[in-house]
């Protein structure tokens, strides 16, 4: 598939297939597609947890929502949490301190990190994983992990306390409840977000060639 089509046809997926599990290689691709997200001093500060099996799973599920040990299964629980294949996406901060004190990276007074980019990193990564499931026209989803149980999970799949849990991909078989949420919002066009020289000049290719 080419990159354009896979971009295009790349929906969050709320409903999974339990019965359909997937193929080992096709976890295996996506994992690869994530270590080659780009990465700032090639500091690579993320890790995956890949739970498969249904006892992983559970303990998953169990942990996010300890909180909330009462809430009766909604439509968006009963989709996602079918998904065969969940990926905790932990990002390392100290990998990138360790990384920029490095002598081609230190500096003479060490200043701190105005955007936290072992998150955007990690976030890319797991974009990446999300290409490419579109690319095994697989369902995939990208969700967070609620405030007040992220310890809760680390502790249930013995994540270390210094990594952050930036989220999570649910991949899998679309379910029988479509493709993807209905859509509810309109998709901001390019002249909506892109500003040409100077924020609030809409950009186009006119506006982008007269400077």
């Amino acid at each position: 598939m080419e990159l354009a089509d896979a971009v295009r046809r790349r929906r969050m997926r709320r409903s999974f297939d339990p019965v359909r599990p997937l193929p080992p290689e096709t976890v295996e691709a996506a994992l690869e597609a994530a270590t080659h997200a780009p990465s700032a001093g090639f500091s690579q500060g993320w890790d995956f947890v890949v739970l498969l099996s249904p006892a992983e799973r559970a303990r998953f599920w169990d942990a996010a929502l300890a909180t909330a040990p009462d809430r009766e299964p909604d439509r968006w629980l009963r989709g996602v949490s079918a998904a065969p294949c969940l990926i905790v996406c932990c990002s390392d901060p100290q990998r990138y301190r360790r990384r920029y004190a490095e002598p081609d990276k230190a500096t003479d007074t060490p200043r701190p990190w105005p955007i936290p980019y072992w998150d955007v990193d990690t976030g890319m990564a797991a974009l990446l994983m999300l290409l490419t499931a579109v690319d095994h026209d697989l369902g995939g989803l990208f969700f967070g992990v609620p405030a007040d149980a992220m310890d809760a999970v680390r502790a249930a799949l013995d994540i270390p306390s210094d990594r952050r849990l930036v989220g999570v991909v649910a991949l899998g078989y679309p379910g029988a409840d479509g493709p993807s949420a209905p859509r509810r919002r309109h998709r901001r066009a390019v002249a909506e977000v892109a500003h040409a020289g100077r924020f609030g000049r809409a950009w186009s290719r006119r506006a982008s060639s007269s400077g």
